[in-house]
Protein backbone atom coordinates (compact mmCIF):
# COMPACT_ATOMS: atom_id res chain seq x y z
CA UNK A 1 0.00 0.00 0.00
CA UNK A 2 1.11 3.75 -0.57
CA UNK A 3 1.59 5.54 1.83
CA UNK A 4 1.34 9.24 1.50
CA UNK A 5 4.01 11.57 2.59
CA UNK A 6 3.29 13.77 5.30
CA UNK A 7 3.08 17.35 5.21
CA UNK A 8 5.23 19.50 7.36
CA UNK A 9 3.03 21.12 10.07
CA UNK A 10 3.73 24.76 10.01
CA UNK A 11 4.36 26.73 13.12
CA UNK A 12 1.24 27.93 14.96
CA UNK A 13 1.38 31.90 14.12
CA UNK A 14 -0.05 32.44 17.04
CA UNK A 15 1.77 30.55 19.35
CA UNK A 16 5.12 32.08 18.15
CA UNK A 17 3.52 35.63 18.80
CA UNK A 18 2.69 34.40 22.55
CA UNK A 19 5.83 32.85 22.85
CA UNK A 20 8.17 35.91 21.46
CA UNK A 21 5.93 38.07 23.84
CA UNK A 22 7.05 36.35 26.80
CA UNK A 23 10.96 35.56 25.88
CA UNK A 24 10.80 32.50 24.31
CA UNK A 25 14.36 32.39 22.06
CA UNK A 26 12.87 29.34 20.18
CA UNK A 27 9.94 31.22 19.37
CA UNK A 28 11.80 34.45 18.13
CA UNK A 29 14.09 32.60 15.90
CA UNK A 30 11.40 30.33 14.06
CA UNK A 31 9.69 34.10 13.79
CA UNK A 32 13.39 34.96 12.40
CA UNK A 33 14.05 32.10 10.41
CA UNK A 34 10.21 32.04 8.83
CA UNK A 35 10.43 35.55 7.31
CA UNK A 36 13.82 36.64 6.91
CA UNK A 37 14.21 35.65 2.61
CA UNK A 38 10.99 37.84 2.96
CA UNK A 39 11.94 40.55 4.75
CA UNK A 40 15.26 41.18 3.05
CA UNK A 41 14.02 41.33 -0.50
CA UNK A 42 11.84 43.86 1.15
CA UNK A 43 14.35 45.70 2.22
CA UNK A 44 16.78 45.44 -0.54
CA UNK A 45 13.97 47.15 -3.35
CA UNK A 46 14.43 49.72 -1.08
CA UNK A 47 18.37 49.54 -0.16
CA UNK A 48 21.35 48.40 -1.34
CA UNK A 49 22.52 44.69 -0.19
CA UNK A 50 24.38 45.32 2.99
CA UNK A 51 21.88 48.07 4.30
CA UNK A 52 19.19 45.82 3.77
CA UNK A 53 20.41 43.21 5.99
CA UNK A 54 21.41 46.32 8.26
CA UNK A 55 17.60 47.02 8.29
CA UNK A 56 15.99 43.30 8.65
CA UNK A 57 18.08 43.65 11.68
CA UNK A 58 16.93 46.91 13.22
CA UNK A 59 13.72 45.73 12.15
CA UNK A 60 13.73 42.55 14.06
CA UNK A 61 14.83 44.76 17.08
CA UNK A 62 12.13 47.19 16.70
CA UNK A 63 9.68 44.39 16.33
CA UNK A 64 10.39 42.10 19.25
CA UNK A 65 10.70 45.06 21.55
CA UNK A 66 7.76 45.74 20.72
CA UNK A 67 5.72 42.51 20.14
CA UNK A 68 3.26 43.16 22.74
CA UNK A 69 1.51 46.18 20.51
CA UNK A 70 0.99 43.45 18.11
CA UNK A 71 -2.51 42.48 18.03
CA UNK A 72 -3.02 40.03 15.57
CA UNK A 73 -5.28 42.80 13.23
CA UNK A 74 -2.82 41.57 10.23
CA UNK A 75 -0.62 39.04 9.21
CA UNK A 76 2.51 38.45 11.33
CA UNK A 77 4.41 38.77 8.27
CA UNK A 78 2.30 42.13 6.94
CA UNK A 79 3.20 43.86 10.83
CA UNK A 80 6.93 42.81 10.01
CA UNK A 81 7.13 43.95 6.73
CA UNK A 82 5.69 47.37 7.70
CA UNK A 83 8.60 47.58 10.25
CA UNK A 84 11.26 46.69 7.77
CA UNK A 85 9.98 49.12 4.93
CA UNK A 86 10.01 51.63 7.19
CA UNK A 87 13.23 51.07 8.81
CA UNK A 88 14.96 50.59 4.99
CA UNK A 89 12.91 54.09 4.15
CA UNK A 90 14.78 55.68 7.08
CA UNK A 91 18.38 54.27 5.98
CA UNK A 92 17.74 55.07 2.03
CA UNK A 93 17.53 58.51 3.34
CA UNK A 94 20.51 58.70 5.49
CA UNK A 95 22.35 56.65 2.75
CA UNK A 96 25.25 58.11 0.55
CA UNK A 97 25.29 57.54 -2.67
CA UNK A 98 27.14 54.06 -3.95
CA UNK A 99 27.18 51.42 -6.70
CA UNK A 100 24.87 49.13 -6.99
CA UNK A 101 25.38 45.80 -5.16
CA UNK A 102 23.74 42.82 -6.69
CA UNK A 103 21.35 40.05 -4.50
CA UNK A 104 23.09 37.18 -2.75
CA UNK A 105 23.31 34.93 -5.60
CA UNK A 106 21.60 32.05 -6.08
CA UNK A 107 22.95 28.24 -5.21
CA UNK A 108 25.99 28.12 -7.74
CA UNK A 109 25.32 25.49 -10.78
CA UNK A 110 28.09 22.59 -10.81
CA UNK A 111 28.26 23.57 -14.71
CA UNK A 112 30.91 26.77 -14.41
CA UNK A 113 29.28 27.84 -18.16
CA UNK A 114 25.79 27.30 -17.44
CA UNK A 115 26.45 29.27 -13.80
CA UNK A 116 28.01 32.08 -15.74
CA UNK A 117 24.93 32.54 -17.88
CA UNK A 118 22.66 32.34 -15.01
CA UNK A 119 24.79 34.92 -13.06
CA UNK A 120 24.44 36.61 -15.74
CA UNK A 121 20.89 36.59 -16.10
CA UNK A 122 20.26 37.23 -12.66
CA UNK A 123 22.83 40.07 -12.30
CA UNK A 124 21.10 41.58 -15.69
CA UNK A 125 17.90 41.65 -13.84
CA UNK A 126 18.90 42.59 -10.32
CA UNK A 127 20.49 46.03 -12.19
CA UNK A 128 17.14 46.49 -14.07
CA UNK A 129 14.78 46.27 -11.11
CA UNK A 130 17.66 48.53 -8.98
CA UNK A 131 16.89 51.15 -11.65
CA UNK A 132 13.38 51.65 -11.29
CA UNK A 133 11.99 54.16 -9.87
CA UNK A 134 11.82 53.93 -5.52
CA UNK A 135 8.22 53.66 -6.28
CA UNK A 136 7.96 50.93 -8.36
CA UNK A 137 10.76 48.52 -6.50
CA UNK A 138 8.79 47.46 -3.64
CA UNK A 139 5.58 46.37 -5.45
CA UNK A 140 7.96 44.16 -8.14
CA UNK A 141 9.77 42.34 -5.21
CA UNK A 142 6.00 42.16 -3.23
CA UNK A 143 4.44 40.47 -6.26
CA UNK A 144 7.14 39.37 -8.31
CA UNK A 145 9.48 38.08 -6.01
CA UNK A 146 7.48 37.27 -3.06
CA UNK A 147 4.40 36.64 -4.43
CA UNK A 148 2.21 38.21 -2.65
CA UNK A 149 -1.22 39.13 -3.02
CA UNK A 150 -2.76 43.07 -4.52
CA UNK A 151 -3.98 43.00 -1.01
CA UNK A 152 -1.21 41.79 1.57
CA UNK A 153 1.04 44.15 -0.72
CA UNK A 154 -1.05 47.12 -0.49
CA UNK A 155 -1.15 46.53 3.41
CA UNK A 156 2.69 46.53 3.44
CA UNK A 157 3.04 49.13 1.37
CA UNK A 158 0.40 51.67 2.64
CA UNK A 159 -1.26 51.97 -0.47
CA UNK A 160 -4.85 51.62 -2.34
CA UNK A 161 -4.42 47.70 -4.65
CA UNK A 162 -5.71 50.30 -7.19
CA UNK A 163 -1.96 51.77 -6.96
CA UNK A 164 -0.11 48.46 -6.38
CA UNK A 165 -2.01 47.12 -9.85
CA UNK A 166 -0.95 50.37 -11.53
CA UNK A 167 2.36 50.46 -10.58
CA UNK A 168 2.98 47.07 -11.21
CA UNK A 169 1.61 47.51 -14.58
CA UNK A 170 4.41 50.43 -15.18
CA UNK A 171 6.86 48.69 -13.38
CA UNK A 172 6.65 45.80 -15.52
CA UNK A 173 7.34 47.85 -18.92
CA UNK A 174 9.88 49.36 -17.70
CA UNK A 175 11.84 46.22 -16.74
CA UNK A 176 11.30 44.91 -20.52
CA UNK A 177 12.50 47.77 -21.78
CA UNK A 178 15.84 47.58 -19.64
CA UNK A 179 16.17 44.10 -20.04
CA UNK A 180 15.88 44.35 -23.72
CA UNK A 181 18.16 46.66 -23.89
CA UNK A 182 20.85 45.00 -21.99
CA UNK A 183 20.06 41.51 -24.19
CA UNK A 184 21.94 42.67 -26.98
CA UNK A 185 25.72 42.97 -24.85
CA UNK A 186 24.77 39.15 -23.68
CA UNK A 187 23.02 37.74 -26.50
CA UNK A 188 26.67 36.05 -28.00
CA UNK A 189 26.76 34.02 -24.42
CA UNK A 190 23.64 32.23 -24.70
CA UNK A 191 24.41 28.78 -25.38
CA UNK A 192 27.67 28.20 -23.53
CA UNK A 193 29.27 25.50 -24.72
CA UNK A 194 33.01 26.43 -23.45
CA UNK A 195 36.24 24.69 -22.47
CA UNK A 196 35.23 22.67 -19.47
CA UNK A 197 32.42 21.38 -21.76
CA UNK A 198 34.52 20.94 -24.75
CA UNK A 199 37.24 18.75 -22.93
CA UNK A 200 34.51 16.87 -21.43
CA UNK A 201 32.94 15.85 -25.12
CA UNK A 202 36.43 15.22 -26.98
CA UNK A 203 37.18 12.51 -23.93
CA UNK A 204 33.70 11.26 -24.36
CA UNK A 205 34.75 10.94 -27.85
CA UNK A 206 37.75 9.78 -27.70
CA UNK A 207 36.64 6.72 -24.57
CA UNK A 208 33.83 5.72 -27.15
CA UNK A 209 36.25 5.33 -30.12
CA UNK A 210 38.44 3.56 -28.10
CA UNK A 211 36.05 0.94 -27.12
CA UNK A 212 35.40 0.16 -30.73
CA UNK A 213 38.90 -0.12 -31.18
Amino acid sequence: MRVAALATPQPDEAALVAGAKSGDETAIRTIIRLHNQTLFRLARGIVSDQEAEDAVQEAYLRAFRNIGGFRGESSLKTWLGRIVINTALERRRRERPEHVIPFPPANPSPDPERSMAHDQIRQMLEQAIDELPPLFRGVVVARLMEEMSVEETAQILDLKPETVKTRLHRARALLRTAIEKRLGAVIGDAFPFGDERCRRMADRVVERLRGEG
